[in-house]
């Protein structure tokens, strides 16, 4: 009996080596980029040097003292940032429990068995004096183990790993986008700042042009339809500041939220004094998948899906159990508990599915789909990668083209107010209307300029998201 309980021991231990040699599960193979990818992905950008603006830490992209203590504070309380941090928790308890599936349960299961047996239903004769009351004590342990041949189990904790690389990847991705996030807010406070200036400042010139427009008329040199329009391009200007208060406010309450604190205004600099120059580089398309944390997160899902998939797999063959294991003591008195009352049994049973309605099949079908949903997600998410590094780059290269030929711009229409001025005060060559049109002018153009750096500076940011930065 010993020798047969040593053969079956032999045998359980082997079973497992042999049959999971015959390769039922497929192993997994990260994905690459095609050549098509590699090649075209930022379009029509070079990207034959592996130099990235995303080398550089978030602290010397953005040197501003103000955003830098603004992103820091968000690191710490953005609650999309908490939510991603505990996902992470949720994920890493459900890897430790896909862990210990490899290993066979144990129980302590004490009981104390009172039991009483009619005489009646015993048939026996009158003579006969059995005790119908007995009290069984019993201190035990119980376990079962399934036995993972087919690798079924080592794929169910490969995928919940890939699950939990997934949801740090996930955060990460979450912390990228809230330091571009907090920055592109940031630069919108300080360029909406500066039109306001530009604005607060043109009201103040156009009230001294309506004064020397009223002073002009009682001199005979215009009319009075100069002197009321001089007064309702002046109303003009003063019309746009409550829109440009309007949404400062709502600016500093969006970025309040994302610091996690209530509503209130934010501490900051001006724009000219926060834009960094950078030399803006892409590097290689390939790098986005190890730096980008989303496509990180595209593929450690797409992996989890493949091995979900052998496991579909694996519930079509037989799995291999010890069903009951019980071993401890027992006896009818608590005084022979300790005395010749061992007792064990072991039940081990292999079971494979024949007829279940369909189901394995259908969760092996919902599996392959679910590989492939997260095999096209994981190709868009590159595309959708490549997509904003070009816009980046091209909305960087358009903001650079703008501010020369901006420049330009304003110095003439400067000097066209100053000139129309000129020509309306000791001429009669001009009117008004030509010194309202410039004046209108210029100042569009002046605000325009600052949307224009503000476009710089926010492709700056957008680039370094795009390309994952921050992570290696």
């Amino acid at each position: 009996m010993r020798n047969s309980y040593k053969y079956l021991g032999t045998a359980l231990v082997a079973l497992p080596l042999v049959l999971g040699s015959c390769g039922v599960l497929r192993k997994y193979r990260a994905p690459e980029m095609t050549g098509q990818q590699q090649e075209h992905l930022y379009r029509d950008a070079a990207a034959g040097d592996t130099a990235s603006l995303a080398d550089l830490h978030w602290r010397e992209v953005f040197t501003d003292p103000h955003l830098q203590q603004l992103i820091e504070e968000a690191l710490q309380h953005n609650y999309d940032l908490k939510n991603a941090v505990l996902q992470i928790a949720q994920a890493e308890a459900t890897l430790m429990q896909s862990r210990w599936a490899l290993f066979p349960t144990l129980s302590f299961a004490p009981q104390i068995n009172h039991s009483k047996t009619s005489r009646a239903a015993l048939n026996l004769p009158p003579t006969v004096n059995i005790r119908l009351r007995t009290t069984t004590i019993q201190l035990g342990f119980s376990s079962t183990w399934e036995l993972d041949v087919w690798g079924k189990l080592a794929s169910g904790r490969r995928a919940s790993l890939a699950g939990y690389w997934q949801a740090d990847a996930t955060r990460k991705a979450v912390e990228t986008s809230l330091i571009a996030n907090v920055a592109g807010m940031y630069y919108t406070l300080l360029a909406l700042d500066e039109q306001l200036a530009i604005t607060e400042s043109t009201v103040q010139i156009r009230e001294k042009t309506m004064n020397s427009m009223k002073a002009l008329k009682e001199a005979a040199v215009v009319t009075g339809a100069a002197v009321v329009q001089s007064e309702a391009n002046w109303y003009a200007a003063q019309v746009s500041i409550p829109d440009l208060k309007q949404n400062i406010r709502e600016t500093e309450n969006a970025l309040s939220v994302l610091l996690g604190r209530t509503p209130q205004p934010v501490a900051r600099g001006k724009l000219t004094d926060a834009v960094t120059e950078h030399r803006i580089a892409a590097g290689v398309p390939v790098q986005l998948l190890t730096r980008r944390p989303d496509v990180q997160a595209a593929e450690f899902a797409f992996r989890k899906a493949f091995e979900n998939t052998n496991v579909a797999k694996a519930q079509f063959y037989p799995s291999f159990t010890i069903t009951a294991a019980n071993a401890g003591l027992s006896a009818l008195t608590h005084n022979n508990l300790f005395s010749e009352s061992i007792f064990y049994n072991f039940i081990g049973g292999l079971t494979q599915p024949i007829l279940n309605r369909g189901a394995i099949r259908a969760n092996h079908r919902i599996a392959n789909a679910q590989q492939e949903q997260a095999w096209n997600t994981f190709q868009k998410t590159i595309l959708t990668a490549g997509q904003e590094v070009s816009d980046a780059l091209f909305a960087y290269s358009a903001g650079v083209n703008k501010m020369e030929a901006r420049h330009k711009q304003i110095a003439a229409l400067e000097k066209a107010v100053h000139y129309n001025m000129q020509l309306l005060e000791y001429s009669s060559t001009t009117n008004y209307t030509d010194v309202l049109t410039s004046e209108q002018s210029l100042l569009q153009a002046r605000l325009s300029l600052v949307s224009d750096r503000l476009q710089q500076t926010r492709a700056i940011v957008e680039l370094y998201r795009a390309l994952g930065g921050g992570w290696e």
